[in-house]
């Protein structure tokens, strides 16, 4: 964005703009000091961390209570399943409720953002159902990716169309009670950067838009993480946690290298204390693909990342500020 399209942008582009990049350059500053505030996150498990698994949507919520996680980030597509299977939304919500967690997000894969206006109707009718789903068992939120234009054969997207496309989708949300965050996703051909994500976020005017940064994604399509500290707290709900290693290049990296949170070559200490500094204070939400860990028993994956969470953001927190 140009400083003439910063100067003519309208009222409701305006106020999000100042809600979702409320930070200041330059707050990440070492002669900044960091906020005596406690750093209040939840941790979260996401159903693509055990994928590999094949566990049912209720076995994966008593994984997550079992493994002491405060909420979960289950994945649309199993949610339907139980429900064509005859099972009850509504006891599902109970199910959930009496084990203490939240539902913090859902993962969807709707094509809102595609060219094709047959097809991205077809999006909103997919993402429609989806929220529903969501919204039927308590939650609030879902991911909203670029599904349908990410790969490299896919069309580079106008971005403002994007988020004109973006504010469509909001609007469905607000119908329904369920926020859509538009997703970072670094293999793809768009949206791979933050800066795109916080671009079509803050352009679509809408006063509910905010955005799903995600370690490996930030990292796989380029952006540095100290964008992370120009935005405001408010504007991110869900932090998708993972590492990533030193090799294979950044770009030959897949969602299958990531690793549990500090057994990788991420910066987590300098992520950590800007999401701090920031203000944020939503659902930390452990998201994995790696085949190895599916070989392993599931409660033992569970446990495992929810630690190496835990054990980040205590060294991050006790780590001076970078």
């Amino acid at each position: 964005m140009n400083r003439r399209d910063m100067l003519v942008l309208g009222g409701g582009a305006a106020a999000s703009v100042c809600r979702l990049t409320s930070g200041r350059a330059g707050e990440n500053s070492s002669s900044n000091p960091q906020p005596a505030a406690p750093f209040r996150v939840r941790y979260c498990l996401n159903s693509g961390t055990v994928r590999g698994h094949n566990l049912s949507v209720v076995e994966e919520i008593e994984l997550a209570a079992s493994a002491g996680y405060d909420g979960i980030e289950p994945w649309t597509r199993n949610l339907l399943q139980y429900k064509e299977q005859g099972g009850s939304l509504s006891d599902l919500r109970k199910r959930i409720a009496d084990h203490g967690l939240r539902v913090e997000s859902a993962i969807g894969f709707a094509q809102w953002i595609v060219d094709d206006e047959q097809q991205r109707q077809k999006g909103l009718e997919e993402a429609r159902r989806d929220m529903e789903l969501v919204s039927a068992i308590g939650g609030t939120r879902i991911a909203a990716p670029p599904a349908g234009a990410s790969g490299q054969d896919a069309p580079k997207l106008d971005l403002f169309a994007v988020a004109e496309r973006y504010g469509a989708l909001l609007d469905v949300g607000q119908q329904i009670g369920v926020t859509p965050q538009v997703e970072v996703w670094g293999p793809s051909k768009n949206l791979s950067r933050l800066g795109e994500s916080v671009f079509v976020a803050v352009e679509s005017g809408h006063p509910e838009a905010c955005v799903l940064p995600d370690v490996y994604h930030i990292y796989r399509g380029g952006s540095d993480f100290a964008g992370l500290g120009l935005l405001s707290g408010s504007a991110i709900h869900c932090f998708h946690m993972n590492d990533y290693p030193a090799g294979p290049p950044r770009e030959s990296l897949t969602d299958a290298d990531r690793v549990y949170p500090g057994d990788g070559d991420g910066p987590l200490d300098e992520i950590l204390q800007t999401l701090h500094r920031m203000g944020f204070s939503g659902a930390l939400s452990l998201e994995l693909f790696n085949r190895d860990y599916w070989m392993q028993p599931a409660a033992d994956v569970a446990r495992t990342g929810l630690a190496k969470m835990k054990n980040a953001v205590a060294r991050a927190v006790e780590s001076p500020p970078r």
